[in-house]
């Protein structure tokens, strides 16, 4: 049987036996996934709170829906960060989604020195509300629990701090003689992967990373772009970190 479609609501939501789908959520419930009265379907908070339910009953502005069951969806371990630098054009909101689908649990935009897009005013907050809705509209689409965070966009030095604090902090780099798919991650904790733009990672940028703590790791015989090299790195360390 194909599995429920999910939908997000606030956890007060989902206190009482019965949930009400409203505004764009019950639209997309009751007009794009066209869901009638005896379906299943899986309402979230977004934070691990899974409610199981069968729709009774609405129209086309929403749905109302009985609760069957209840569960809670632990935080995924080990967790795991891609710092992704702010690539150009919709290639961002490209990289989001991939990396919501194949499992990432934060994700935050680093305004590279080499980064041709800049997010600043009015412009950035519309870039980073697209990239957080991005990461709603891809956690629901993969049926995740746990929607991604989304980060405000971090400077190099905030960075630094991040893998200093982290389990394990890996900085992509296609000059590195290690190979990505011979680390061996540890089983929990903080993962965090670097990312860098289209024009590379600084040398300034790159030594102080690793003075942090981080280390360089290669990743296949090719050059990815900057908006898929985050989802192949995070494939490699999520299957190899025992979450896949």
């Amino acid at each position: 049987m194909p599995q429920p479609p999910v939908f997000y609501v606030g956890r007060a939501d989902l206190d009482g036996d019965v949930v009400i789908l409203s505004g764009a959520e019950g639209r997309h419930a009751a007009t794009v996934r066209r869901l009638r009265p005896g379906e299943r379907a899986d309402v979230s908070d977004g934070a691990g709170l899974v409610a199981e339910c069968v729709v009774t009953g609405g129209g086309s502005a929403g749905l109302e829906l009985a609760v069957r069951a209840r569960r809670e969806v632990p935080r995924p371990d080990p967790a795991m960060t891609v710092v992704q630098a702010i690539p150009k054009g919709d290639r961002g909101e490209a990289a989001v989604e991939g990396l919501t689908e194949v499992g990432v649990d934060r994700i935050v935009p680093w305004t590279a020195a080499r980064c041709v897009a800049v997010w600043a005013g009015e412009r950035g907050a519309r870039s980073l509300a697209r990239w957080r809705s991005t990461a709603r509209e891809a956690a629901k689409q993969s049926r995740r629990a746990w929607i991604p965070e989304v980060t405000e966009p971090a400077s190099a030095g905030q960075v630094a701090a991040m893998i200093a604090a982290s389990s394990c902090a890996i900085v992509l780099d296609p000059e590195a003689t290690d190979s990505l798919g011979r680390l061996e991650p540890p089983p929990s904790g903080d993962l965090l992967v670097v990312v860098g733009p289209e024009g590379g990672i600084t040398d300034d940028e790159v030594k102080a990373f690793l003075a942090a703590g981080a280390t360089a790791r290669g990743l296949g015989p090719t050059v990815l772009r900057t908006s898929t090299a985050g989802i192949a790195a995070t494939a490699v360390l999520l299957s190899r970190g025992g979450r896949w």
